[in-house]
């Protein structure tokens, strides 16, 4: 089941060979993530997905989400890592779930943490520090009956894992375990909330990327800490790319720096498949091209021609000392047109005015608008705590996947302004 980012969420079939064409691709991944982190291989590994299992056709067959799926195939000496049994994964109630999987994470010696979204972090960050005086009387009893998980009705089979733990004096994800690595995106609007990172944790934590993968399949293949990105997965899937003029060509056709489009091809039925992802080529491995995902490829805002990105957007706010949960860019249509900053959090003074010039900076036709006046001064919008949490929510009620929901940058469709804005 796809996240719908553009669109209403779809059903792919997963054929054997599909199957294999990521899981091979995700062995590379993890044996570069062992050679260069050995730690990971001696703690527990907590990874936080949707569940595999979300419903079934009418004709019986099983349909959910494909990061639950991967979880689901690993090796059996990776999956006896997991410090959080599978049906906690499948609970209904986002807060009993996120409170019943920091449970039994604080039980676990945690070497590494994998989500798709850095902002997912951040949550599980706040949410230790939220829920804290609870999970401390959970900890100290070896149960899981306080707070949001008050009513839970759990298996015997998972209760039995409970165990009593010294409670903790520093609640920070970095001083509560030995983190050898976060393994999340880094790409596109990741950049913002990687900045939170250190102060969120309580200190540094090597972030590796997962890879550039959707539940489409697996594409690129990083190998190292970097921020280059991966080495395209020729060994998988059938892939192309469409240059500005939308002429297709091979991987060893590609040149550095230089954007286009991944259309993809494989055994689980896509043929010619436009992901509408833009990656940039950042260099070749051995002649294959190292890829970078920049951001959707319609994800774009325009009124008056200016086409602001999300990637213009995520630069021009990463630039500014600012303490959000989240921000979001949207347009409000009047005689003379303004973009808005939605906003969670403690924005400083003059933060409109402010990421205005950044995004100015960073746009020259947004610039030559804003000067002719064409497009008025940036606005800033305050939303209400939880505002994002809420925005999640509703998206997972259209149908995406908990696990893969992207975080909202730019609100190209009303809807999601709506949704965000009444949240």
């Amino acid at each position: 089941k796809t996240s719908g980012t553009t669109g209403a969420s779809k059903l792919l079939p997963v054929t054997e060979g599909y199957a294999r064409e990521v899981r091979e691709g995700q062995a590379i991944w993890r044996l570069a993530l062992m050679r260069d982190h050995e730690a990971v291989s001696k703690g527990a590994a907590l990874t936080v997905v949707s569940p595999a299992v979300e419903g079934r056709l009418p004709s019986g067959l099983p349909y959910g989400s494909n990061t639950g799926r991967m979880l689901a195939e690993q090796p059996l000496l990776v999956r006896m890592r997991y410090p959080v049994p599978e049906p906690i994964h499948a609970i209904g109630d986002d807060e009993a779930r996120i409170y019943a999987l920091l449970r039994f994470a604080l039980q676990a010696d945690l070497a590494t943490l994998t989500t798709a979204n850095p902002s997912t972090v951040l949550l599980l960050a706040r949410k230790l520090l939220e829920h804290r005086e609870d999970l401390a009387r959970d900890l100290a009893e070896g149960s899981l009956r306080y707070g949001p998980a008050r009513g839970l009705r759990l298996p015997r089979r998972v209760t039995w894992r409970l165990r009593r733990r010294p409670v903790p004096q520093d609640w920070r994800p970095a001083r509560l375990w030995n983190l050898a690595t976060i393994n999340c995106w880094k790409g596109g609007a990741a950049q913002f909330f990687l900045q939170r990172f250190p102060q969120a944790l309580g200190g540094e934590v090597c972030v590796r990327e997962v890879g550039l993968t959707a539940s489409e399949g697996y594409f690129a293949v990083p190998v190292d800490d970097g921020g280059a990105g991966g080495v395209a997965w020729l060994g998988g899937h059938l892939l192309e790319f469409l240059d500005d003029s939308d002429t297709p060509g091979w991987a060893w056709e590609l040149q550095q720096h230089r954007r286009y489009r991944l259309v993809v091809s494989h055994s689980g039925g896509l043929y010619r498949y436009d992901l509408n992802d833009l990656v940039e080529v950042t260099g070749f491995s051995q002649g294959a091209p190292v890829l970078r995902f920049v951001r959707k490829a319609s994800g774009v805002l325009s009124v008056t021609g200016e086409k602001v990105s999300e990637d213009q957007v995520v630069a021009a706010m990463a630039s500014l000392d600012e303490d959000l949960v989240g921000f979001t860019v949207g347009l409000r249509m009047a005689e003379v047109p303004a973009y808005q900053l939605a906003v969670e959090g403690r924005p400083g003074p003059e933060l409109a005015r402010r990421f205005d010039e950044e995004l100015q900076a960073r746009n020259v036709e947004y610039a030559s608008k804003r000067a002719s006046g064409r497009l008025a001064p940036m606005e800033l919008v305050r939303l209400r705590e939880g505002a994002y949490q809420a925005y999640r929510r509703w998206r997972i009620e259209q149908g995406a996947t908990d696990g893969q929901v992207k975080d909202l940058v730019l609100a190209v469709r009303p809807d999601q302004w709506r949704a965000l804005s009444s949240g």
